[in-house]
């Protein structure tokens, strides 16, 4: 009987646990139920997206990725061109810089140069001065030697090489060895004296100096007339130079007295233009070698000499003297 009862027993207690799971069971089937329909109550469709959307909305956010790593690349690769530009720039600037520099000191240097050059063709008064006073000399000498070439057509005169002297070379004032002019030359040099007697005023001064504009617009003014005697090397030395001078004695002479007046003609020094000189055979202009050559030797020469100032100042003293026809007081610079 207590064996039978406690199977009994046994069996209640199987037969209570097997309730109690399964009362567990539903319970918890209960719960997940509850649950689906929680979740099941929070779905919507508007929530979610087709899987082919979805793949092509990833593969697009990584092409967008990708492209943003390359543009962060080349952005990187840029700005490395730029910090290089940059510093190149800085450089090219500055040798812009020493470039400017370089022009305006050029330009500095040829506003000098220029400024030499102005000045260096700005004629000198000195010396555009002497360059008139000879000019003039020249044209005074043409003017006497065409004057006596139609006067005396077979007369030997020719200006000097350095147009400073009318010469009369060989035979053609004095026959050889005499210091008296042959008769029919008296009549050239009395033609010399008239003409110098109209040339001198406009470039002399004292009593009759006759300055203007129009005969000597260059202020140029005679320091000397100069008769000389030259000679071939023939003879004694000392003969010679007495021969020389005995010819320039008497052609001053004979000018002198056609023309009396020519002694009035003054220098700026106030002293007479008209000079003698007898040079002998010290001053050839050929070599004595040949006949020919001595003949050219043997000559007259009548020299004129420009006055020459030294200083520019003295340019307007010339003019205001050659104005009022008077010279330097005592001969003083």
């Amino acid at each position: 009987m207590r064996g039978g009862f406690r199977v009994q027993h046994q069996e209640e207690e199987e037969e209570s646990a097997f309730v109690s799971m399964t009362d567990m069971t539903v319970s918890f089937l209960f719960i997940v139920m509850l649950l689906l329909a929680f979740f099941a109550s929070q779905y919507s469709e508007s929530d979610t997206v087709s899987r082919t959307m979805y793949e092509s909305v990833v593969s697009e956010r990584n092409r967008a990725l990708e492209e943003v790593e390359n543009l962060r690349a080349l952005l990187a690769e840029k700005e490395t061109i730029i910090e290089k530009k940059s510093a190149e720039i800085v450089e090219l600037k500055k040798a812009n810089d020493e470039l400017r520099n370089e022009i305006t000191e050029r330009e500095k240097r040829i506003a000098e140069l220029e400024e030499i050059i102005a000045k260096s063709k700005k004629p000198d008064p000195l010396e555009a001065y002497l360059t008139r006073s000879a000019a003039e000399r020249r044209r005074i000498l043409e003017t006497l030697r065409d004057q006596l070439k139609i006067d005396f057509p077979d007369l030997q005169v020719v200006i000097s090489e350095e147009s400073d002297a009318l010469r009369f070379q060989g035979e053609g004032l004095f026959d050889r060895g005499v210091s008296t002019l042959k008769a029919d030359r008296k009549a050239v040099v009395e033609k010399i004296a008239a003409r110098l007697q109209q040339i001198l005023p406009c470039y002399t001064l004292g009593p009759m100096s006759a300055w203007n504009e129009e005969c000597n617009p260059g202020s140029s003014i005679i320091e000397a007339l100069q008769i000389e005697g030259h000679t071939d090397s023939d003879g004694n030395p000392d003969s010679n130079l007495n021969l020389s001078t005995a010819r320039a004695n008497s052609t001053f002479t004979t000018m002198t007295i056609s023309e009396p007046r020519l002694v009035d003609f003054h220098n700026f020094r106030n002293q007479p233009v008209l000079s003698v000189a007898g040079y002998g055979q010290m001053r050839p202009i050929r070599k004595n070698d040949t006949a020919e050559a001595k003949a050219t030797n043997r000559r007259v020469d009548l020299r004129i000499i420009m006055y020459s100032p030294s200083r520019s100042v003295e340019i307007e003293r010339i003019r205001a003297s050659l104005e009022k026809g008077d010279g330097v007081p005592n001969g003083a610079p």
